[in-house]
Order: C-alpha cells, then sequence, then structure tokens
C-alpha cells in the first residue's frame, strides 16, 4: 500500500509540471536516438573498412622472405673465431621463392581443426605491353574457388564471371585501374612481359576493384595453372599460402607455431594491418565519448528540472513529512520521478533510434570505389540498445537520487513556520 501511494505521488508531480517533464523526457529521447544511430552508423562504416582490408588479406600469410643470412662463412671459420667481424653489404643468398613440398603443407594446414581454409597463391611481377609503354604490375595466380569462398573475390568482380578465370585457359581479370589505362574490354587480348623476359598473351574476361586504388592500378589475377605455365614453373609450383582461422584472435599465435613447424616466414593479420586496426578503435571511441556525453547532458537537464521541482515543492514535501513519511520515502518518490522520465524517454529513444538507423541505411551511396556498397552502411548490433537503455537508466537515476537526498533532509518545521 505505501509504495502504491509514493508511486501515486510521484505521478502527481510529474503531472503538475507536465511541460518541463515532457522537455526532460525529449531530452533523454534524443540522446538515446543519437547515441543508437551514431554508433549504429560508425560501427557500420568500420565494418564497412575493415572488410576492405579484412576480406582481402588473409589471417596468416606462409611465405618465403628473401633475406641475407643470419650467420656468415666468416662465423664459422676457426682462425677467426673469438674475433668481432664487421660485414657491410651482406647480399641474400641464392633463394627460390618457392614454397618447398607446398603439397603435403597446405593438406597438413587443412587437416587443423583450428584452420577455417586454405587458399594457395603465386606472386608474380610482370609488366604490361601499352604499345612502346610497359607498365609495371603484379598477377596473382589462385585457386579461383578457394579464393571466392575465403576472399569473397567474386564481390570484387566488377564485371565478367570470376569462374571464366578457371574455365577459360590463358585468362586474365584485370585490375579496373590497369584496365583503364590500358583501354581494354572484356574479350580483348593484352600481352604481358614476366620478370624473365617472356612475353606472354592473355584473354581478358573481367575487371577486379577492391576499393583500394593503389592495388586496382598494378593487380591482376590468373588461375594458378595459368601463371604457373606463364612462368615456365612445374604444376607444385606455390609462392604464398593464405590461411584463415575460425578465431581470428588466435592468429598470432598460430602463425609463430606455423612458423617454427614449417620453416616458412609467416605474418598474421593483426601484425599486418596495426595502424589500421588503431584507426577503427579510435574511430569506436570517439562515437562512444560524442554519445555518452549526449546522455550525460540529460542527465544534467533531468538534475535542473528537479532542482526546480523540489523548490517549489517545499510546501508539500513540509506536508509529507509532517503526516508521517520519511525521509526515506520523499527520496524515493524523486528517484520514481526520475526513473520514469529514464524509463519512458528511453523507450521512445530506442524506438526512434532504430527508426533513424532504418532511415539512415535507405540512403544511397553511390561510390566507384566501392561499388558492392549501395547505400550507407549501419550494425543493428543489440548491444548498443543495451548500453543505451542501461546508461539512460544509470543517468537519470543519478540525476535524480542527489535533489532527492536534499529534499529527504528538508525539516517541515521550519518550512511551515516560514510559512
Amino acid at each position: 500500500m505505501k509504495y502504491k501511494l509514493i508511486a501515486r505521488i510521484s505521478l502527481s508531480l510529474l503531472m503538475a509540471r507536465w511541460r518541463q517533464t515532457l522537455v526532460a523526457a525529449v531530452g533523454v529521447t534524443f540522446s538515446i536516438t543519437m547515441f543508437i544511430a551514431l554508433l549504429s552508423f560508425m560501427s557500420g562504416l568500420n565494418i564497412l573498412l575493415d572488410g576492405l582490408i579484412l576480406n582481402r588479406t588473409p589471417h596468416i600469410l606462409l611465405f618465403n622472405e628473401i633475406k641475407p643470412s643470419e650467420h656468415q662463412p666468416i662465423e664459422k671459420s676457426v682462425s677467426f673465431k673469438g674475433f668481432q667481424n664487421f660485414i657491410r653489404s651482406i647480399k641474400p643468398k641464392r633463394k627460390r621463392a618457392e614454397i618447398t613440398n607446398s603439397g603435403a603443407t597446405i593438406s597438413a594446414l587443412n587437416k587443423d581443426e583450428r584452420v577455417l581454409g586454405v587458399a594457395p597463391k603465386i606472386t608474380a611481377q610482370v609488366f604490361y605491353n601499352v604499345g612502346l609503354v610497359d607498365l609495371t604490375g603484379i598477377i596473382n595466380g589462385i585457386d579461383v574457388e578457394e579464393e571466392n569462398k575465403l576472399f569473397l573475390f567474386k564481390d570484387y568482380v566488377v564485371s565478367g564471371n570470376f569462374m571464366d578465370l578457371k574455365n577459360i585457359p590463358n585468362s586474365i581479370i584485370l585490375g579496373k585501374g590497369v584496365a583503364e589505362k590500358m583501354l581494354v574490354q572484356i574479350g580483348d587480348m593484352i600481352q604481358i612481359t614476366t620478370s624473365r623476359g617472356e612475353q606472354v598473351k592473355l584473354r581478358v574476361v573481367g575487371n577486379f576493384q577492391s576499393g583500394i586504388r593503389e592495388l586496382d592500378n598494378v593487380q591482376s589475377y590468373c588461375s594458378i595453372n595459368t601463371t604457373q605455365k606463364m612462368l615456365g614453373e612445374s604444376s607444385n609450383f606455390i609462392t604464398d599460402i593464405q590461411i584463415k582461422v575460425k578465431d581470428i584472435l588466435t592468429a598470432p599465435a598460430i602463425a609463430k607455431e606455423y612458423e617454427k613447424l614449417f620453416e616458412l616466414d609467416a605474418i598474421d593479420i593483426q601484425t599486418a594491418n596495426a595502424q589500421f586496426e588503431t584507426g577503427s578503435f579510435v574511430r569506436t571511441l570517439i562515437s562512444y565519448a560524442v554519445g555518452i556525453t549526449l546522455l550525460i547532458v540529460a542527465g544534467f537537464g533531468i538534475f535542473n528540472i528537479l532542482n526546480m521541482m523540489i523548490y517549489e515543492k517545499m510546501d508539500s514535501i513540509a506536508i509529507l513529512k509532517a503526516t508521517g513519511f520519511s525521509g526515506k520515502d520523499v527520496n524515493l518518490i524523486f528517484t520514481t520521478i526520475a526513473s520514469t522520465i529514464g524509463i519512458v524517454g528511453g523507450l521512445f529513444g530506442l524506438f526512434f533510434g532504430l527508426g533513424l538507423s532504418a532511415l539512415i541505411d535507405l540512403i544511397p551511396f553511390n561510390t566507384a570505389s566501392l561499388p558492392a556498397v549501395k547505400t550507407y552502411p549501419v550494425d543493428y548490433d543489440p548491444k548498443f540498445y543495451i548500453i543505451g537503455a542501461v546508461f539512460s537508466l544509470l543517468t537519470t537515476y543519478f540525476a535524480g537520487y542527489f535533489p532527492s537526498r536534499k529534499a529527504s533532509r528538508i525539516d517541515p518545521v521550519i518550512i511551515i513556520r516560514g510559512k
């Protein structure tokens, strides 16, 4: 019965100053709406930008890096043992980029339960011959089906069928920047020169656009078989093994393990893209900071409104305490008022936040660098709504708690005597 009475008194005080109550609730609604819309949009943008890198980058890359020998012959000489040897201009030893015994390595990786998939690749430096001009470039020899499975290859092929790369011999999918420079279309024949000086003719079956212009200006794709024939290598020739693991956070540890196990160089995605991940973290941090600031500002608005209400309702508070209501009861009345504003404003904020996010998701976003993106990116992660709801309740509760403490300490005798 006591709590029902406190609820009725709280409702009466709310309705007695309904304009101020409405302003406070609108402030909470606006804050929650912008908090959710801002975080949803920024998170969607981060996912989009991360996808440009993560979708095209293996979690672990195995390869043979060309580097100088760690131990020089002079160190093995008995005559110079115990001396400090200074060697300048060390040249790397003759070493092939090929991964030896690649078939067995790929088979072992596929049996590892931590591995999601494996895609072999050949990286070949070439020149695109355009009349009397040679354009530097890189051709990636890929297993078309595995590349599409692990790296969504077909999503970046903006013209032509990506499977033609496998089905049509001596075919190539050109980077969009390269195709524009060479003024070639699907079906045209182009000529390339390998690093060994051999000239090869290839048929263009499509154009590839990653969204990163520096890559699209030099990078193209052929099947592994075509690349091996172009380089004059055997069917076992592989220069890179791309690996995707089930848990991306374990990639650094697994990369070190594979480096020792297969005696190859390994680099994980966190190491390769450390700067990019830092940018994503900073953008997310700024989004949370702005959103939480909006909620705190709304909390100060509620604090001011309740403070004014207490000053105007001194008589009512004195009468309540004179008729038997304790300080805790008065405290509960005003925290109930604040919590009600937070709950009502928060619910409307969640609803309008979802609506505004859906509206942003419908706005056209067409750019030549991102052909797969049609509208602005939005992330509908439930955690944004949970954080918004919890924070709105906490903010409004504490915004009402401090004024309610002041109200609970009012001496009714002093107030009534003053009247």
